[in-house]
């Protein structure tokens, strides 16, 4: 045989051997498209259906917005221990990530978040308290709610209060009370403050929103690495079979050389169904699931790095509290619902919150109001990104694109009007600062930003546009909702008559 037959014949093998790869190959997507839809397309109308109701009815949860809306204004007439008193009575080597003074039940406390978890002082008294029984824990919650109490349980963890930050504050008594609403408030045993309540409202519908749309079930939730594992397999290999629907799709659809049918697709009945509305509405369907799989972090996700303890420069914080005049704090703080302790730039400041979450800045040490102007604020950030430049300053009076509220009213409200300062490090890091408390409300980097987009936006369809609009974005959730269930539903046809056929 000669050199050119010999070539020859190769060039005919490699048609041959590129076709028998792609045959393979095509097979195989096929099989796994198939039964990765078999298998996940259930869960797939169970995420669609939960995310609607979610949509409507949040998880429970008690912010601070909620706590001071319900919580009675302070007794100053029972305050005798001052902050850097109660303090004193922990014993700590470093301030506290959270100090506070309310009313729980009928007494003052301070609150205290420490590492250890939390603790509380009594302001009457200046005593830690070291654990609250049945009947004191019906009492604050009576209080807080104005209705009889129907039982009491206590409560370790149960499905309302099952994340690793609850675990910080257990154990708990579970008081049922006797209101329209039938509301169970979770008091800890340990401080007596109320740290989550629920209603029978809010427990029906989670049961159908955002427990199955989060696979959160107590048994499984209550191990975090177990749970974080299996949403994020379920939804991973989900999206790579929508994936490998969506490339099927575009392989079998003839958009000019139609089929004999005249149609676009070679299939009929829920076949042509499942194709039809996957190429229309695919693309939703694989980005929804791709940024709930993120929101999971795989690989350390988009988490910011570095810059850990901005917060902490920023506060230039002291392990104790200076005395305070009492007297004075009384009378400037008439009608409010909680002070809060910490420090501005190596200053003792006390923050006077109200029920309408209007607040005012004091000195920590004469309880006089106090003001920050631009170049003290400039100068606390600027000491919280040593080595950074700080290279833009923008005073938002109106949400934008990264600073916004979607509107539920179970999700702290992000106010206004706010400092943003841009600093000039590799992630371009972004401080958020109230110019009313000086408060550093918020961090972002590049990762943050990126994560803002990649699932708020992906997940929740909370562009800036749509929230002008809350109903068309509603209706924009339902529409992409229906064709992912159409999408999810025919699968589930579609795969169980071929079990069937089996």
């Amino acid at each position: 045989m000669s050199l050119s037959e010999g070539t020859a014949g190769q060039r005919r093998a490699y048609p041959f051997a590129a076709s028998a790869l792609w045959k393979g190959a095509k097979r195989w997507l096929y099989l796994f498209h198939r039964w990765t839809g078999i298998i996940l397309c259930l869960f797939f109308v169970l995420w669609f259906l939960s995310g609607l109701v979610m949509l409507y009815v949040s998880f429970p949860s008690f912010r601070a917005q909620e706590r001071l809306a319900m919580a009675p204004p302070i007794d100053w007439r029972q305050v005798h221990a001052s902050p850097g008193r109660a303090l004193a009575r922990l014993g700590q080597r470093d301030f506290p990530a959270e100090m506070r003074l309310g009313m729980v039940g009928r007494e003052p406390l301070y609150i205290f978040a420490t590492p250890e978890g939390r603790r509380a002082v009594s302001a009457r008294t200046g005593v830690e308290l070291m654990s609250v029984d049945a009947p004191r824990a019906g009492a604050i919650a009576s209080a807080m709610i104005d209705a009889p109490v129907v039982s009491i349980d206590p409560v370790d963890h149960d499905q309302w209060v099952i994340t690793r930050s609850y675990k910080m504050m257990a154990p708990f008594w579970r008081v049922r009370l006797a209101d329209a609403a039938a509301t169970d408030l979770y008091v800890s045993q340990r401080t007596g403050e109320v740290v989550q309540n629920t209603t029978a409202h809010e427990r029906f519908w989670n049961w159908l929103g955002a427990i199955p749309h989060w696979i959160y079930f107590e048994a499984l939730r209550a191990f975090q690495g177990p749970w974080r594992q299996t949403v994020l397999w379920t939804s991973g290999i989900g999206m790579l079979g929508a994936i490998a629907g969506f490339w099927i799709g575009i392989l079998r659809v003839r958009l000019k050389r139609r089929y004999r049918s005249g149609s676009v697709s070679p299939y009929g009945g829920w076949m042509k169904w499942h194709h039809i509305i996957g190429m229309v509405g695919g693309l939703f369907l694989i980005s929804w699931v791709f940024s709930g799989w993120l929101s999971m972090s795989p690989w350390g996700g988009l988490r910011d790095q570095g810059h850990r303890d901005a917060a902490s420069l920023y506060a230039g914080a002291q392990p104790d509290f200076p005395a305070t005049d009492l007297s004075v704090l009384a009378k400037a703080a008439t009608g409010v619902r909680e002070v809060r302790f910490s420090w501005l730039g190596g200053d003792p400041v006390m923050t006077l919150w109200w029920g309408s979450g209007r607040a005012r800045l004091l000195d920590g040490v004469t309880a006089q109001p106090r003001t920050l102007d631009r170049q003290r604020i400039f100068a606390m950030a600027r000491h919280a990104m040593p080595d950074f430049a700080l290279v833009a300053a923008d005073r938002l009076d109106r949400p934008d694109r990264y600073w916004y509220s979607t509107g539920d009213p179970r999700d702290d409200s992000r106010p206004l009007p706010v400092w943003r300062l841009e600093f000039s490090d590799p992630a371009r890091t972004w401080l958020h600062i109230d110019p009313a408390t000086g408060a550093l409300l918020g961090q972002t980097g590049a990762g943050g930003r990126s994560y803002r987009w990649l699932f708020n936006a992906l997940h929740s369809m909370d562009f800036p546009w749509l929230l002008t609009w809350p109903p068309l974005r509603h209706i924009l959730v339902w529409l992409l909702s229906g064709a992912g269930l159409l999408i999810s539903v025919s699968g589930i046809v579609i795969g169980w008559r071929r079990l069937v056929r089996r």
